[in-house]
């Protein structure tokens, strides 16, 4: 019996995954579900500059809705240098920061790197390294552009080609930083352990490789060795660490990935870039 405009007001305060429930209730529900009113409530503040800021700013939507459901796709912003979206159901932030909006250890350098379009990546360019001795990656992020109070990991996208070597002998140190004092960091493999092949290296390298391994271990904390996961895009990732964003703070987020003691060759990894998610998120199902 409630009025529509009641309804919305109510459904509102909610969030994406209530109202999307909810509009099966009634036809008043189902109206109210649909309104501008209540999608510009879940939409994020500064929608409209990010809409903007996209290689299709001149698409036409018909309702907030339909602008909620495209940036649940995800965009291309920032001259497709970085890559946002949110979660169909919580409404929290994504971003993807590009390979070119990262800092690589002498990728300008021909002999070092080489850039190019690799099948399912989200952007026009990543990069493979040839090979290098030193290796550091590096991302930022303000904390202002993403969902307050919720706890977010960072995670370095990557891919290991078949030709790939010195990548499992050492492992490379993850951290991530915030200028509000949050410091996350760990050790982790840069490719998964190949049994093979960790026999020939075992040949190969002697007890160069025993001494540098208990150096640094590169374990979890539940004493499993960490390695890149695999993801349903095809690609796989590095979980860099974790922070937590805070109401009304704008916060320097720094992240990285370093790999300088164990100063052996290493090749055939691609980068496709950091994404900065947030962590327990509800599955983004239909």
């Amino acid at each position: 019996m409630l009025p529509e405009a009641c309804v919305a007001n109510i459904l509102a305060f909610t969030s994406p995954a209530d109202t999307f429930s909810s509009s099966k209730v009634s036809s008043v529900f189902w109206l109210a579900a649909d309104s501008d009113y209540v999608w510009e409530k879940f939409l994020p503040s500064d929608y409209k500059s990010l809409i903007s800021q996209s290689s299709d700013h001149n698409r036409s939507f018909s309702s907030k809705k339909e602008i909620y459901r495209c940036l649940c796709d995800s965009i291309l912003i920032d001259n497709d240098r970085k890559m946002f979206k949110i979660n169909k159901f919580s409404g929290k932030i994504t971003y993807i920061l590009s390979a070119r909006d990262i800092s690589i250890t002498q990728s300008d350098q021909a002999s070092y790197w080489s850039w190019g379009n690799v099948s399912n990546s989200r952007f026009s360019e990543s990069a493979e390294l040839k090979t290098i001795d030193r290796l550091e990656v590096k991302g930022k992020i303000q904390t202002g552009v993403l969902s307050p109070n919720t706890k977010y990991g960072a995670y370095l996208i990557v891919k290991v080609t078949k030709g790939a070597y010195g990548l499992d002998l050492v492992p490379a140190e993850t951290l991530v930083k915030s200028s509000n004092g949050q410091i996350s960091k760990n050790t982790t493999y840069l490719c998964c352990v190949d049994e093979k092949k960790q026999q020939m290296k075992r040949l190969f390298y002697g007890n160069r490789q025993e001494r540098m391994a208990t150096t640094v271990e590169g374990l979890g904390a539940d004493g499993q060795r960490r390695e890149p996961k695999s993801r349903d895009d095809g690609w796989m990732e590095i979980e860099l660490g974790e922070f937590e964003t805070r109401e009304g703070e704008d916060d320097e987020v720094n992240m990285s990935l370093t790999e300088v003691k164990g100063y052996q060759l290493k090749g055939g990894i691609v980068i496709d870039g950091i994404e900065v998610r947030p962590k327990c998120l509800i599955p983004n199902l239909e």
